[in-house]
């Protein structure tokens, strides 16, 4: 009998203590808005599985996580067991050799890979083919448009939508009817072409032996194309995300944006809520097939849980409840393939005047060509931009432009 207690008092001590350990354990997950919320959502969901397990979530502004994490990288300080990070990223971190390959055990990824819009997952690979990150969620291309505008000029969708030269003069018609302007920065038509154009096994500006591809008439396009809407005086020298570039949504001095799906949520949420039902959303002129920003989870090599870390990005990405959540909630279009046949993406959005646009974006996925990633892309960006303002701003030849900014690439590159 007192050997019975004996056990079960030793059992009980046993379990207390095992909960004391795993009490004693915080995961550490470094995010930025909206996946920080996302995240936080599912913690209840988390707790069932791991209780006593805390996670701590680690929130900074998009730029000021992006630098605090290529800190963590970099130094010798302890980095999250989670990191989240948006997609053209991706490269620039996985060239460090600081993250997992989760493609190999015990994460095993590859054997899921299938589950998820091909795209994302190419976009996950590192330039030696290891999958160091696992998509959450992507950004199909899309063209939102004023329909309002579009009435007032006379004007249809497909006029923006069947050809470029049709999209340039539709703005021609909008700034005499309207004096909206077409885009609110010519760069953005740029950045659409050069990503839309993208041929399979390239990069957007290096190809496959990590060669410049800048002189390409991708880019002699997106350039002629960008120096066609200035001259045209068709944008209105705004740069994204700046406070004159949410005004110019909320007043109507935009007529059309390029961007990732999420575009549309970012307005209704905050950008520009007063102008709900304005809005409507098409496939991108000439059915451009691109993708736009996407978020994605890794853990670093150093992180000290990477088993609970493993854990908690599996819920977040393979879990389609937790998937479809994080769409409706923060309009995070969701990487998991399976979640795409819900009956959510046939409701109408009442931002886009009841149109039934998730249909659309969901059609686009199956189109896009993803990139191959570079650990130059950033730069390469920043070198093409400088090239393109000096085409805008100072009448600088575009073949000349890019052929000085192809020669500055593969000076770097040779490094």
């Amino acid at each position: 009998m007192f050997s019975n207690i004996r056990s079960v008092v030793i059992a009980v001590l046993l379990s207390h203590l095992a909960l004391c350990a795993q009490a004693q354990k915080v995961l550490t997950v470094a995010a930025y808005p909206a996946v920080d919320s996302i995240i936080k959502a599912a913690l209840p969901a988390w707790e069932k599985k791991h209780p006593g397990v805390q996670v701590k979530v680690i929130s900074r502004a998009y730029a000021d996580h992006h630098t605090a994490m290529t800190t963590a990288l970099s130094t010798s300080s302890k980095p999250p067991d989670v990191m989240v990070l948006e997609s053209s990223y991706v490269a620039r971190f996985a060239t460090g050799g600081g993250l997992e390959n989760l493609g190999a055990p015990p994460y095993s990824l590859n054997e899921s890979k299938h589950l998820f819009v091909a795209f994302s997952i190419d976009q996950a690979k590192s330039s030696t083919g290891q999958l160091v990150a696992i998509p959450t969620d992507i950004g199909p291309g899309t063209l939102l448009y004023r329909q309002d505008l579009l009435m007032k000029s006379g004007l249809q969708e497909a006029d923006l939508t069947i050809s470029w030269d049709s999209y340039i003069n539709a703005g021609v018609v909008i700034k005499r009817s309207t004096g909206a302007y077409l885009v609110a920065h010519a760069r953005d038509v740029k950045d659409l072409i050069i990503r839309g154009g993208v041929k399979s096994g390239e990069g957007l500006y290096f190809d496959a032996a990590g060669h410049s591809l800048v002189t390409t008439e991708r880019f002699v396009k997106a350039f002629e194309l960008a120096k066609r809407i200035r001259e045209n005086k068709l944008d209105g020298k705004i740069s994204a995300w700046s406070n004159e570039w949410a005004e110019g949504f909320r007043r109507g001095h935009v007529a059309t944006q390029m961007s990732g799906a999420w575009i549309a949520g970012h307005l209704n949420n905050w950008l520009a809520p007063e102008t709900k039902g304005l809005w409507r959303a098409s496939q991108l002129p000439e059915n451009t097939w691109a993708a736009w920003g996407g978020s994605f989870y890794a853990i670093p090599k150093a992180a000290t849980q990477k088993e609970l870390a493993w854990d908690l990005i599996q819920l977040m990405t393979l879990n389609p409840e937790r998937q479809l959540q994080a769409f409706k909630s923060q309009d995070a279009f969701p990487a998991l393939v399976s979640v795409h046949n819900d009956a959510f993406f046939n409701e109408p959005i009442a931002f886009l005047g009841q149109q039934k646009a998730r249909i659309l974006w969901r059609e686009a996925t199956r189109h896009i060509q993803a990139a191959k990633v570079h650990r130059l892309d950033t730069f390469a960006d920043e070198v093409v931009n400088t090239e393109l303002d000096k085409v805008l701003n100072q009448g600088k030849d575009i073949r000349l432009a890019l052929k000085d900014a192809d020669r500055l690439l593969e000076r770097r590159a040779r490094r």
